[in-house]
């Protein structure tokens, strides 16, 4: 059939159109690849084209209040490896084995990261400097070093629990290094270098260069020499007593600033991962525990500050009261009989401070515990404090309150305790507690300085002068002897609590052990909290185990700082009247008795019968008042010449276990005070005659 013209037409036709439509698609296309999604697209295709490395910003160096470094940043080189371009060389096995032998890692490892498809990639980082010049001579190909910061820890464990710890991406983990990471951390930079589609650098391409900013520095509050004392005296502790834990905190009242924080089981910084987890815990901050008796400044601060109790208030104490259904005793069941507010505090006695807390009354006793910080956090500048438990005031009872009163029933974190203790030394004014002293920026000059926060003002000066002056008797006076010190005057008060069980209730053989104190005593310049965490052995008391920590603690820490020695006024060291004793010898003993109690000594009868045979110390003698007399009611062989024996030690034992140490010797005791013995004399390994009189120093036993 022939075709015609129209018909051909009608084709050419359809062809322009179908060829217009095509080009019309084409074109379509094009704007939208070109202009609606060009950008994209050209972003998309130089990101193929780029290799980005990050450049690790420096990390600022944290000094101490002094300007000593305990932390700083130090350059190390990193491995890593372009697979394109080893693929390129033919040479995958050859290179992983020369790294495994290097670098000391597994071939089959290197290997497998060598061959991965990714542009970039690890191979090791952190290398010392002798591995890095190995790598440089073997010069592999594909393999390269980066020149990255190190965070390095140069005093080791020292303030660790302080300083926390630094990643292997240089950015903050833990302490200090994580809480202030965005100050200290900087700005990262990088490299861009633009590469073929097989990996290989292309010459004269685009390179880009962003350079890091460094971190800030920053000085704190800490003095090093303070820090190294602490934790050598801690140190010391632990390894005699073995216990679960131990922390201790100096602290400078005026100004809340942290001089010295530590807390045990330790680890150093610089190995982090060689140690358990557990040991980067800081006790001090993380967590909280029942403070028993150091507890009691607050029942006393509240009550003198609300006119509740006076210092010369009388109480009497028969071992033991009863609060709604439950009797509560003091520790040892010990009857302190009658006393003033204050011998209450220097001998810790549980049932006065009941009284004073039941007669404070709930909802004034919350209104301190709130002013003084409990329940809530400080805001000390580190990571992860705990708020402490609180029992509800709404569901608090009559004998959640005396509990309370004595350091019962509520938890609390050390850095707490301390913090309300600077606020009765720095006149009943509560500061926040602190670490950061200044920010220093990357040029060196000083870009911030913290000022000391005044949050509250919680007691009236003269009430916390006052209670100075009572914490001041703990240690002359009561359980807290042996945090004295030669020189200074010193208050506090000592702590034993028995630890919560984990199906509730009290563990009978675990105990908190602790002693918070401050001196001078009049003006003080430090405060400093010493917590022993089930300590193995007896005594396990605050007085005993925590106070001597203290003791030595504070007096290196005060010579240091060049505090001057105390002035005891002529008032200060007559303050303990003495009296001579009366010669109670052949008298009947209800006569004997009355005549030593007329002087203001107490007597204590040995053997038996009604006539008295002998007295130590003799008739005439000087003694501090309230001392002990023993009344001999049998005659006593005066065996001097017998014969000599070595005189043990009597310190931590109780007066009765003196008693028969001592007799079973043919030896004399002379007591002073009541509790455990804490002073001989003569001293232990003296070699004296039988029947020679020893005179021993008792203290109670909180």
């Amino acid at each position: 059939m022939k075709t015609t013209s129209l018909e051909i037409r009608k084709r050419i036709a359809t062809l322009f159109f179908i060829f217009v439509a095509v080009i019309c698609l084409l074109a379509g296309r094009f704007f939208w690849l070109q202009v609606v999604r060009g950008d994209e697209l050209a972003e998309r295709a130089l990101d193929n084209r780029m290799r980005e490395i990050t450049l690790k910003a420096k990390r600022g160096t944290i000094f101490d209040r002094n300007g000593r470094e305990l932390a700083i940043s130090v350059s190390t080189d990193s491995v890593y490896a372009v697979p394109a371009q080893i693929e390129k060389s033919k040479k995958e096995r050859e290179v992983a084995q020369k790294l495994a032998e290097v670098l000391n890692m597994d071939e089959k490892e290197i290997y497998d990261r060598i061959t991965r498809q990714v542009s970039f990639i690890w191979i090791k980082r952190q290398v010392d400097l002798e591995t890095s010049q190995k790598l440089r001579e073997l010069d592999l190909e594909g393999i390269g070093l980066l020149e990255e910061s190190r965070r390095f820890y140069p005093k080791g464990t020292l303030a660790s629990h302080v300083l926390g710890i630094s990643g292997i991406d240089n950015t903050g983990l833990d302490g200090l290094d994580l809480y202030y990471d965005q100050l200290i951390g900087g700005t990262d930079g990088k490299i861009v270098i633009e590469h073929d589609a097989v990996g290989r650098e292309i010459p004269e391409a685009t390179h880009r260069y962003i350079p890091p900013v460094d971190g800030s520095s920053v000085v704190l509050t800490i003095d090093e020499t303070i820090q190294y004392i602490l934790e050598r005296e801690l140190d010391k502790a632990v390894e005699q007593r073995q216990p679960k834990a131990a922390c201790g905190i100096v602290m400078d009242p005026k100004t809340g600033e942290i001089l010295a924080l530590a807390s045990r089981p330790n680890f150093d910084p610089n190995r982090y991962n060689d140690y358990p987890a557990g040991n980067r815990r800081n006790f001090a901050v993380h967590d909280a525990y029942e403070p028993g008796s150091t507890m009691k400044i607050v029942t006393a601060a509240a009550a003198m500050e609300e006119d509740v109790v006076k210092a010369s208030d009388r109480f009497h104490c028969p071992g033991s009261i009863k609060v709604a259904n439950r009797r509560i005793s003091c520790a040892g069941g010990t009857s302190h009989g009658s006393m003033d507010f204050t011998e209450v505090v220097e001998h810790s006695c549980n049932v006065g401070f009941i009284n004073t807390g039941l007669k404070l009354g709930l909802e004034k006793y919350y209104r301190y515990l709130n002013a003084f910080g409990f329940g809530q956090k400080t805001g000390i500048d580190l990571p992860g404090e705990a708020r402490g438990i609180i029992v509800p005031q709404s569901r608090a009872t009559q004998i959640d309150l005396a509990t309370m009163s004595f350091g019962q029933a509520n938890a609390v974190t050390p850095i707490q305790l301390i913090t309300a203790a600077c606020t009765i030394a720095n006149g009943g004014t509560f500061m926040k507690p602190h670490l950061l002293k200044e920010v220093i920026a990357p040029d060196g000059k000083v870009k911030e300085t913290v000022t000391p926060t005044k949050v509250r003002q919680v007691l009236s000066k003269e009430t916390a002068k006052e209670l100075c002056l009572i914490l001041e008797g703990v240690v002359k006076n009561g359980s807290g002897r042996n945090a004295h010190i030669e020189g200074y005057r010193v208050a506090g008060k000592t702590g034993t609590a028995q630890k919560i069980a984990p199906g509730g209730g009290y563990m009978s053989n675990e105990y908190v052990a602790s002693f918070l104190g401050f001196a001078p005593a009049d003006n003080p310049r430090l405060v400093c909290l010493i917590v022993i965490d089930a300590p193995k052995g007896y005594p396990y008391y605050g007085g005993w185990v925590a106070a001597p920590v203290f003791r030595e603690v504070m007096a290196d820490s005060l010579r240091y700082l060049e505090v001057p020695r105390s002035e005891m006024s002529q008032e200060d060291s007559h303050q303990k009247k003495t009296v001579a004793v009366p010669d109670v010898i052949n008298l009947p003993l209800d006569e004997a008795v009355q005549n030593l109690r007329k002087v203001g000594l107490k007597a204590e009868v040995q053997g038996d019968g009604n006539l008295v045979w002998g007295q130590v110390p003799k008739a005439n003698t000087r003694v501090d008042q309230n001392s002990r007399v023993i009344v001999y009611l049998s005659p006593v062989e005066e065996t001097e010449g017998s014969g000599q024996v070595t005189l043990p030690d009597l310190e931590g034992k109780s007066m009765k276990e003196v008693a028969r140490i001592l007799s079973q010797l043919g030896l004399h005791l002379s007591p002073d005070g009541h509790g455990l013995a804490f002073k001989q004399s003569p001293a232990a390994g003296t070699r004296v005659p039988v029947g020679s009189t020893i005179k021993v120093s008792f203290q109670p036993l909180e």
